[in-house]
């Protein structure tokens, strides 16, 4: 086990005019479970692949350990490399796939049947030792990547993005197992994903790139309560926050043609002081509800029934759509104008119109 430091690290691929990953400054202590998260093209994955020695550190360093990995063979690193596409021998049995990388360090083989039973017993994989990957289901194949990962015993377990290729509800049980078998290991892990929904349940802390620099690296519970900027607040979330620029009144911001989103007076002397005539306010969907005494106008654009809730889309004009959860079902139809309210403990964000940064 080993701490991660990534000081000012950057990469930039061959033939690119723009850095793949831009100045990252990462402290990860020992026996942590980070994810980096965000869309394609944010230098997630290359940010792993820089750690685990695939990419080239081009300014910067990374320390595994107190260890500088510059220059550093990835076969030297002492981390273990869990992929996307599983990578397994198709005519070797599952024993072999999970001890093949024992055998090539020369250790005896009882003592390579020991570890990959061990880990097998942590994967229930026991009963399918004998069997080849072919005869193995999707999530089966991954636990059996995560096996041979294990067996190694390294400092860091490597993540890019392992259940990408598992259904819906395999994606639920495999990354509930990879969470709980990592607090049993505790092993420093770094876990890549596109997914923020797998990136605020399986993280200690979550680190939110885009175009290859860090905008915020925190809990899952603070990126979603204070998120640093409006990319943020709109990346963290299902549904998404909902985000407008609107014009800032005597009483908070104007939505649509007459309807006002009150602020609280703390607010309202931020702004003044700020001196900002528009402002991007975020309100959580979940703090916003379905009102028959008042509110913002809308027109309803769809209706989800999600069976415990309903998500409510809406629109009140040109550009301005909202979001609404309510606990009952069928609080609204298509094509009606309902009037949508701040719940009395909801909270609204507000983050500078032109940057974006948190106000």
């Amino acid at each position: 086990m080993a701490t991660i430091t990534y000081r000012s690290a950057s990469c930039i691929y061959e033939g690119s005019d723009k850095l793949a990953v831009d100045s990252l400054n990462l402290d990860i202590a020992d026996g942590e479970f980070v994810v980096l998260v965000g869309p394609s093209g944010s230098g997630k994955s290359t940010a792993l692949r820089m750690l685990a020695g695939l990419e080239d550190i081009d300014e910067g360093t990374i320390e595994i350990g107190g260890r500088d990995m510059r220059g550093v063979p990835s076969k030297d690193r002492d981390i273990a490399m869990v992929f996307q596409n599983y990578a397994l021998y198709p005519n070797k049995t599952v024993a072999e796939n999970m001890g093949f990388a024992l055998k090539l360090r020369g250790v005896p083989r009882d003592e390579r049947r020991r570890k990959v039973e061990e880990a097998a017993k942590l994967l229930d994989l026991t009963d399918f030792l004998d069997r080849k990957p072919a005869k193995l289901s999707g999530g089966q194949r991954q636990r059996v990547a995560m096996g041979r990962a294990i067996v190694r015993e390294p400092q860091v377990f490597c993540m890019d993005e392992p259940l990408s290729n598992l259904d819906a509800k395999l994606r639920v049980q495999t990354r509930t197992q990879i969470a709980a078998l990592q607090r049993r290991l505790g092993t420093t892990t770094v876990y890549v994903t596109h997914d923020q929904v797998e990136a605020m349940t399986m993280g200690d802390r979550v680190a939110v790139l885009r175009n290859g620099k860090l905008q915020q690296f925190a809990s899952p519970a603070e990126l979603y309560d204070k998120p640093a900027n409006a990319f943020v607040a709109g990346f963290i979330g299902s549904p998404a926050m909902n985000l407008l620029t609107a014009p800032i009144t005597a009483q908070g911001v104007r939505i649509g043609d007459d309807s006002t989103l009150e602020l609280e007076r703390d607010q309202m002397t931020l702004l003044h002081d700020a001196g900002l005539e528009q402002v991007t306010v975020g309100v959580r969907p979940e703090h916003l509800q379905v009102s028959d005494s008042g509110g913002i106008d809308v027109v309803v654009d769809l209706v989800e029934d999600l069976g415990s809730e309903t998500y409510v889309y809406t629109h009140a004009g040109p550009g301005v759509q909202l979001v609404a959860r309510s606990l009952s079902r069928a609080p609204a139809r298509l094509a009606d104008t309902i009037e949508l309210r701040k719940i009395p403990e909801g909270v609204v964000h507000l983050f500078h119109p032109e940057t974006g940064e948190r106000l």
